[in-house]
């Protein structure tokens, strides 16, 4: 019957003293011999047999046989099987390892590798290090926890017990560096903007609000880096981008996150067709060299990355996808009574536009599972875009939706200052009627505008939901390291 947690953590202790009693330090600040990666003894390991070789690592498994045992030992890149025998220790040695060494535990080993009868790679230890000693034991049924958000909570313990997590995150931090790869080669600059931010802007969000007590003035959580970037456009540089985190005052779901992770770039003398062509072939490159083919699963459905992906017009997708014949043409009031029938709760400030992207993002776009490009979007919210050539309610934008999720959001930038003005006065009044959403007014942005700003196009990804993408994975918070969660009352 295994002990209670406190009674193990107070065992542990109690060998935490047995070490110390015996004037060894628990926790050295480096082991007193040399040390290879697992990873590097595995692969050469032949070409070792019989050299002293010396590993650390956590103690992932123990298992005695009589006056000896056998430790299974993970650093990090591999896992590796350690013989400890008291014969080949000096005197005391095996008794102090026996008595003080829980799995758990870091510890180093030195010894001469040898393949066991069963041909395991092995290491035949001659001595060995406590490296730090754990207070807490590892959760051994971590698959069957019936509280799933333990695991979020918990993160640490989630990637160390369960390869699958770790794995999610590494393909993570693959994408991220095949898109930085992609971006610099093709000559974007890659900058870093204010993420504490004294007015902030970009994206139709909510933000997190804080106060500066030096310079006693409120200050805001970026929601997104988009104005920085365009005050960079306006300074001369032709190509940036930034690969960061943003930060918008949100519900919390499956594809929703407070705190994400975003790669936004703007490349000036471009519009949205040339930018909708890049991240094409930007993607399909990528997609290609982390999943060696373009077409992936994804909640059990097959999806086909095209060289060249298809453009649908936003209002057309509303009676493709929700069955609202002549969308565009009704009225505020016929539209929220559609909404209200797909249980769309209809504020009494929000637009029309707004309603109708509500209905969107609610009924039509998880039914979009090939790749596609979302095009046509309503001016009134679209504020920082161009509005298309003789269509004046209308924007050049596109949104790329994969799998019934947005992946992609940007357009042509609007950089004439005197329409901007107009339409942040537009969405001012908005907020005013209690919009939380609408854009602020960025007087010190629009003066940038001024000085000129060349015709661009930028765009943001999501890092997250493309993780999510190619992992087959469902739940953002699987994606990112410590994803955002209510603290238990009860937690220590």
């Amino acid at each position: 019957m295994s002990l209670p947690g406190e009674e193990i953590r107070a065992n542990r202790i109690k060998k935490l003293g047995l070490l110390k009693e015996k004037k060894i330090n628990p926790y050295p600040a480096k082991a007193d011999f040399g040390l290879s990666e697992i990873s590097g003894v595995r692969e050469n390991f032949k070409k070792l047999l019989a050299k002293k070789t010396g590993i650390a690592g956590r103690v992932m498994a123990k298992r005695e046989h009589g006056n000896s045992m056998f430790l299974d030992i993970f650093d990090g890149t591999a896992k590796l099987q350690v013989f400890v025998g008291k014969d080949k220790l000096a005197e005391g040695e095996y008794e102090l390892l026996r008595d003080a060494l829980d799995i758990g535990d870091f510890a180093a080993f030195l010894g001469k590798p040898f393949y066991t009868k069963r041909k395991e790679p092995t290491i035949e230890a001659e001595r060995w290090q406590m490296l730090a000693k754990t207070l807490r034991p590892l959760p051994e049924k971590w698959h069957g926890l019936q509280d799933v958000e333990e695991r979020f909570r918990k993160r640490y313990l989630d990637i160390l017990m369960n390869p699958d997590v770790a794995a999610r995150l590494e393909l993570r931090s693959r994408l991220v560096k095949e898109i930085r790869s992609v971006l610099d080669g093709a000559g974007f600059l890659e900058v870093e903007t204010p993420i504490l931010q004294p007015q902030y802007g970009g994206a139709l969000a909510e933000p997190f609000k804080t106060h500066h007590r030096m310079l006693d003035i409120d200050m805001y959580l970026r929601v997104a880096p988009e104005l920085y970037l365009k005050r960079l456009l306006v300074a001369g540089f032709p190509k940036v981008y930034e690969l960061g985190k943003n930060f918008r005052n949100e519900g919390i779901d499956m594809t929703h996150n407070p705190e994400f992770t975003t790669v936004e770039l703007y490349a000036a003398y471009w519009d949205a067709e040339a930018l909708k062509k890049f991240i094409g072939e930007a993607l399909y490159s990528i997609i290609k060299k982390i999943n060696k083919k373009s077409s992936f699963i994804f909640k059990e459905q097959k999806i086909d990355f095209p060289k060249k992906i298809p453009s649908i017009e936003f209002w057309s997708v509303l009676e493709r996808h929700a069955g609202i014949v002549g969308a565009e043409k009704l009225s505020r009031e016929d539209l929220a009574l559609r909404a209200k029938q797909f249980g769309i709760n209809v504020e009494s400030h929000e637009s029309k536009e707004k309603i109708a992207n509500e209905i969107f993002s609610k009924i039509c776009r998880p039914k979009m599972i090939q790749p596609v490009f979302l095009v046509g979007h309503p001016l009134a919210i679209s504020p920082l875009a161009k509005e298309l050539s003789g269509k004046p309610d209308l924007v050049d934008r596109f949104q790329l939706i994969i799998g019934g999720v947005e992946m992609v959001n940007g357009f042509s930038e609007l950089n004439d200052p005197l329409e901007q003005r107009k339409r942040m006065e537009a969405q001012e009044k908005m907020r005013e009627a209690g919009e939380k959403e609408a854009e602020p007014m960025d007087e010190d942005f629009i003066e940038a505008l001024e000085y000129g700003m060349p015709p661009a196009a930028g765009l943001a990804v999501s890092i997250d939901r493309l993780t999510m993408l190619l992992g087959d994975i469902h739940n953002i918070k699987e994606v990112i390291l410590f994803p955002t969660m209510k603290p238990r009352l009860d937690s220590r």
